[in-house]
């Protein structure tokens, strides 16, 4: 991809910060895009209040948008792959800004699908995880999960700073106005400053991590971090990804991932209140697991630089596992250690997932067809999303308790970390922040 000589003369003058810029974009783009698709839950409520809809018809546009923002991430991974980040990104910003205008007219249910599903929906899927995943780490190899950890935190401070003033402008000015000005916020903030995104430090004589090629273009040599030189110097395409073991080892890590990440989230506020606990306490905890997810991510993505993606990963699923197990037990017992349990084991470990996702893949299927192969793990992923809280709730139907459903999260949290140590990142590339 061209990049315009602007970007290419503020990279040399700012080799090692040029790549924290990118990181920098990526958080307040992360921050704004997914608290537009989050806000759906806050408008839901007025907006069944003053149509008088069946409360499963209006939330199906939220499930609505997010089953076809997962069926098109492998056409986000070819664009990324083709026309760069920040193509698709803009596009993303112009969509969603779209959504969230469109949903001032809404007077029908399908205009609620249409708007606040399908539109923020897309719109936010190029925004968020999916695509940033794709580039992110081409910009560091050393501080690679680190960097994305920091990127994604974003979602946490953006779930603590723009969703209450949301809410706010919804219960003062109305859900109407809520939606075109977080619209209007998302053009004015995304569309220039993603323009400094690019899609590798290459692209602008750079290499990873900030440093500079030596004269004469010759790369600076650094050590080594490959193990498996034949599967390195493989030029992976998605059809020969998709003939290795690896690859679905991976979908299949990343099936239960989105299961255990999205069912709990989900299903944790109506579960508490079930059981007994106050509905502002039940609120307030899932703000704490987003604020607790902030050091979680940046801690334990800068510690799978060091240690291997494959440790962190398993203690991000075994945070799944014990917020299940706290889940469980809240029910015959409702006390405050348990709850904190559950928030904090939710927050500081399981919200890894986020950061070292990218990594894992890079390390195994790292080329110029990197995000085509991504994307479709993404598909994976958003699939265990859309499915996990849907059969939850089925299973709570049948059997009048979360129970079986709470069990089953516990042992997709061992069935997600045991198949990521099957496809072995670190038998084709160990962390190359280990080697320094």
């Amino acid at each position: 991809m061209i990049q315009h000589p602007v970007l290419v003369r503020l990279a040399e003058r700012l080799p090692f910060f040029y790549g924290w810029v990118i990181i920098a974009v990526a958080f307040m783009t992360m921050a704004l895009s997914v608290s537009a698709r989050t806000a759906f839950s806050l408008m839901f409520p007025p907006i069944v209040d003053e149509f008088g809809w069946d409360r499963g018809l209006a939330a199906s546009a939220f499930s609505f948008g997010f089953l076809v923002s997962a069926a098109i991430s492998p056409v986000l991974g070819r664009l990324v792959d083709r026309r760069g980040p920040r193509f698709v990104i803009e596009i993303g910003t112009l969509i969603a800004a779209a959504g969230l205008a469109g949903a001032t007219l809404i007077a029908s249910p399908w205009q609620l699908y249409a708007t606040l599903g399908l539109l923020v929906g897309i719109g936010a899927n190029c925004m968020s995880y999916s695509v940033h995943s794709q580039f992110l780490p081409n910009w560091f190899v050393a501080n690679r999960a680190l960097a994305i950890g920091i990127a994604f935190s974003g979602v946490g401070v953006g779930a603590i700073l723009i969703l209450p003033w949301l809410q706010a402008l919804i219960l003062h000015e109305g859900w109407r106005t809520a939606c075109w000005k977080l619209g209007l916020i998302a053009l004015v903030v995304l569309v220039p400053i993603n323009l400094l995104v690019a899609k590798s430090p290459e692209s602008l004589g750079l290499l990873p991590d900030g440093e500079r090629t030596v004269p004469g273009g010759a790369a600076k040599k650094r050590p080594s971090n490959v193990v498996d030189t034949q599967w390195a110097a493989t030029d992976w395409t998605v059809p020969r990804a998709i003939r290795t073991g690896r690859f679905w080892w991976l979908a299949v890590s990343f099936f239960a991932g989105g299961w255990i990440w999205y069912s709990v989230q989900i299903h944790q506020t109506k579960y508490l209140v079930e059981i007994g606990f106050d509905p502002m306490l039940a609120a307030w905890s899932l703000g704490v697991v987003a604020m607790a997810g902030i050091p979680g991510q940046i801690v334990l993505g800068a510690l799978s630089d060091r240690v291997g993606r494959e440790i962190v990963w398993m203690m991000s699923c075994a945070g799944y596992a014990i917020c299940y197990g706290a889940l469980l037990l809240l029910a015959g017992t409702p006390s405050q250690p348990l709850l904190w349990t559950m928030v904090l084991s939710q927050g500081l470990l399981g919200y890894a997932i986020a950061a070292v996702m990218g990594p894992i893949v890079a390390e195994i299927f790292e080329g110029p067809r990197f995000g085509s192969i991504f994307s479709l793990l993404m598909v994976a992923l958003i699939g265990g999303g859309a499915v996990g809280p849907f059969v939850t709730g089925l299973l709570h139907d049948w059997t009048g308790t979360y129970t079986a459903a709470f069990a089953l999260g516990i042992a997709f949290s061992v069935v997600c970390a045991v198949t990521v140590w099957i496809a072995a990142p670190r038998k084709v590339r160990v962390v190359a922040g280990s080697l320094r």
